[in-house]
């Protein structure tokens, strides 16, 4: 069992952290709200830090799951930072969905004090994690994912080290990509179903059989004809993530029409105030006024 800190007690990180307690690793917690920090080291029974400096000292793996690039730096760099109480030969696992650039900048930081750091998004929402059943995509040194490995099957269905620095946050921004275009084509699939006449219930249950199968179709087809979406990942994350994902593609050429037509959807949901409604509320804007 090791000593483990894990930094950032939101949605994900909150259960994240308990499942590392659970498998008898010994958990150090800090979150920037404080009664919530207190709050797990009682239900965990684990401990508690002002900071992630102080969370992070003796620790030999330091998880991190915050915000965005900002938050990231935050509580990695700086005098208070998870950084300045690591010891060397201790790693940094970064589970926050951020860009790649960042992980490489925090990986050069890390490298400079003898530390390790694995950049490690996570896919598969609130359900995935509080069933453990979380897919982890990592970018590293081989020799750092193969100590870790262990560690996150505390709460990882599946891990696979993707390539060096920076490759789990582009992997992410693939996952990202397929959910927005199959979201999409589900909300405009029950609205034509709707329009064509057709039980969209009934409708999904036959192609859910076929090559039309997903599991946003599997899980999210019978709330989203309800006009039901105050669960799950909320809208304004994705934005955050496709913004991330839309200026890498800048850089590396990718052409991204459809990903760049679905942000632009999403952010007419925020308009109408649905910026923590579930990412499926892509068929709000189709929706007859009564479900919207």
């Amino acid at each position: 069992m090791a000593k483990v800190a894990f930094i950032g007690l939101g949605v994900m990180g909150y259960p994240m952290a308990g499942h590392l307690a659970r498998a008898g690793h010994q958990v150090c917690v800090y979150n920037r709200t404080a009664a919530k920090a207190e709050r797990w080291a009682g239900e965990f029974a684990g401990s508690h830090a002002s900071t992630p400096r102080a969370a992070a000292q003796g620790a030999q793996w330091v998880m991190v799951c915050v915000g965005n690039d900002d938050d990231l730096r935050s509580v990695v760099l700086g005098t208070d930072g998870a950084l300045a109480g690591m010891q060397p030969g201790a790693t940094l696992i970064d589970h926050t969905t951020a860009s790649a650039d960042v992980a490489r900048e925090l990986a050069a930081q890390a490298a400079g004090l003898g530390l390790g750091f694995l950049d490690a998004p996570v896919s598969g929402g609130q359900a995935g994690v509080q069933n453990a059943a979380l897919t982890i995509m990592l970018g590293g040194e081989p020799e750092l994912y193969a100590g870790a490995e262990p560690i996150l099957q505390a709460y990882a269905r599946m891990t696979r080290l993707m390539g060096p620095v920076g490759s789990g946050q582009l992997t992410k921004m693939v996952n990202q990509i397929c959910i927005g275009g199959l979201l999409q084509g589900l909300s405009e699939a029950l609205h034509f179903a709707q329009c064509a006449g057709l039980d969209g219930l009934a409708a999904m249950e036959v192609i859910g059989k076929g090559a039309a199968q997903s599991w946003q179709l599997d899980n999210r087809h019978k709330s989203m004809l309800a006009g039901e979406f105050n669960f799950g990942f909320a809208v304004d994350w994705m934005r955050k993530d496709l913004s991330i994902l839309l200026d890498e593609a800048r850089r590396n050429g990718a052409q991204l029409p459809v990903t760049a037509l679905v942000d632009q959807f999403y952010a007419e949901v925020q308009a109408k105030g649905g910026g923590r409604w579930d990412t499926s509320s892509l068929i709000s804007r189709l929706l007859p006024a009564g479900k919207r």
